[in-house]
């Protein structure tokens, strides 16, 4: 093989790899919360830093896709890393694997009302509103042709419903103008 299709090959090659990571990692970690055998650490941790981790790596795996960002810093909850991280990672990955691949996926991260409220939003094609109330049920999928075409399980979305929640956190999905999503995760802020 040519030089650039030994790279494209073992880009393809780590992106599966990393994907399916990601699914091993989800799977147990949706098995843990169900058996009550995951113990969700409190301590305090800049959210700032950890979204901008989560999304530099994205952009390092994702180089040809565009971020737009608005981080703010200095932002301290108390929470499990390791969970915040993967509901944060799910979210950006469901915006990357939806919305086509010339369109921004758009991460933020405010205050607002003493909440710290994680946004992530796509340009894709959209949640009905019949889907939205069921989109955090374990393996649930819209059943639309660019949810069939994209590869996945129906447990991100349910994990992130997991995981906020065993933050004493709230998510919510919306629609994007002129198209889209918009998930948000609020966490309450350390005073």
């Amino acid at each position: 093989l040519d030089d650039q299709q030994q790279l494209r090959l073992l880009s393809n090659t780590i992106q599966e790899a990393d994907r399916m990571n990601a699914l091993c990692n989800n799977m147990l970690l949706s098995s843990q919360i169900e058996a009550g055998g995951y113990n969700v650490m409190q301590e305090e941790l800049n959210l700032g830093e950890l979204v901008i981790h989560c999304v530099e790596d994205f952009k390092i795996r994702f180089p040809n896709r565009t971020f737009k960002t608005d981080i703010g810093r200095g932002i301290i909850v108390t929470g499990d890393k390791l969970m915040l991280q993967m509901a944060i990672n799910n979210l950006v990955d469901n915006a990357l694997k939806y919305a086509a691949k010339e369109t921004p996926v758009t991460v933020t991260l405010t205050l607002k009302n003493g909440q710290a409220a994680i946004s992530v939003a796509d340009e894709g094609p959209g949640i009905a509103e019949t889907d939205k109330k069921k989109i955090f049920e374990k393996f649930y999928r819209v059943g639309n042709d660019a949810t069939k075409k994209a590869k996945g399980t129906g447990l991100g979305l349910y994990l992130v419903d997991r995981i906020v929640a065993a933050h004493h956190g709230k998510i919510s999905v919306s629609d994007n103008q002129p198209k889209g999503t918009i998930f948000v995760i609020q966490l309450k802020k350390v005073a």
